[in-house]
């Protein structure tokens, strides 16, 4: 791995921003669900020296190469568990842990799983995999491409890509597999280059929007979503903060929508009117923070 790639794990989104709205406070416990380079879960440790961090991460390779320094740097003040998000309610209750003081997600897929786990890239000629955790699931996008029907490739594509060209993107991958199967993400790059309509107002790779789409839906990323949400409300002590980071409306429209419901119940309160977005000081030192949106709420009661 190089060094530019090391670096990728560092480029932590709307740091000051988090620190602003999860407020962690002495003595308490708070939880990072999405580790990845451990930013801000440094964050948050640096920011309240007496507090501690519980960290999840489902991909193995983000914590083997980023827990070791964490761990030396903070010793007992953070453990780091495998596992996904969606499984917090589990897996804390497993340890003994019945309520937290406040936690952050953040759902963005980190540049180093764009650029290393296979089949995530469009400039990368890999397996077309997608799995952001192997050992945990089976469905590959391979599996998916050539055996989903077209119905389901269809809803995939339109869903969780909003892909204009998704009815002459399915028939072709239809006429393809008859032929011979999808194995490489550049087998299926050239195929969707061969069909997409071609924009001079067009920014993204042609194939960029089906790859999302397939990788959210090999990942189920918008069911852990609400599995998350569920079981933060049930988690977080009330007084305390869940802070959720989104990248596309896919991901922030439900995180809005919980917040929104959750309020007229009377569990939260939501404490960003409006996403929060990056600084121009960010924008100009981290691009990925430029489709960053931030929201927060305080948890006032837990449901019953």
């Amino acid at each position: 791995m190089t060094e530019l790639k090391k670096d990728f794990y560092h480029k932590s989104v709307l740091v000051n921003e988090v620190l602003e709205y999860l407020k962690p406070q002495p003595g308490k416990t708070y939880v990072d669900a999405t580790f990845g380079g451990g930013g801000h879960t440094r964050a948050i440790l640096e920011a309240e020296p007496k507090c501690k961090v519980i960290a999840f991460d489902w991909d193995k390779v983000a914590i083997e190469t980023n827990k070791p320094q964490l761990e030396e740097e903070f010793g007992d003040r953070l453990e780091v568990i495998w596992g996904n998000f969606a499984q917090m309610y589990k897996l804390l209750r497993k340890e003994g842990i019945f309520q937290i003081d406040g936690v952050l997600a953040d759902f963005g897929t980190s540049q180093h799983q764009i650029f290393e786990q296979a089949g995530f890239s469009v400039h990368k000629d890999t397996p077309l995999d997608m799995r952001m955790s192997p050992s945990h699931q089976r469905l590959t996008a391979e599996e998916v491409v050539n055996k989903g029907s077209l119905k389901l490739l269809r809803d995939i594509f339109w869903k969780y890509g909003e892909e204009k060209n998704t009815k002459r993107i399915v028939d072709a991958i239809i006429e393809m597999r008859e032929k011979t199967r999808i194995k490489t993400t550049f087998q299926l790059v050239k195929l969707i280059e061969s069909v997409s309509f071609k924009s001079s107002r067009e920014k993204i790779h042609p194939a960029t929007r089906v790859f999302q789409a397939l990788r959210i839906y090999v990942n189920d990323e918008l069911g852990n979503i609400d599995s998350f949400l569920k079981a933060s409300v049930k988690m977080v002590r009330p007084g305390g903060r869940i802070v959720c980071i989104s990248f596309h409306s896919l991901e922030d429209r439900p995180v809005k929508q919980f917040f929104r419901e959750q309020e007229q119940l009377g569990i939260l309160t939501v404490l960003s009117k409006k996403s929060v977005t990056a600084s121009e000081q960010e924008l100009e030192a981290n691009r990925s923070s430029r489709s960053a949106k931030l929201r927060a709420a305080e948890v006032l009661k837990n449901p019953e």
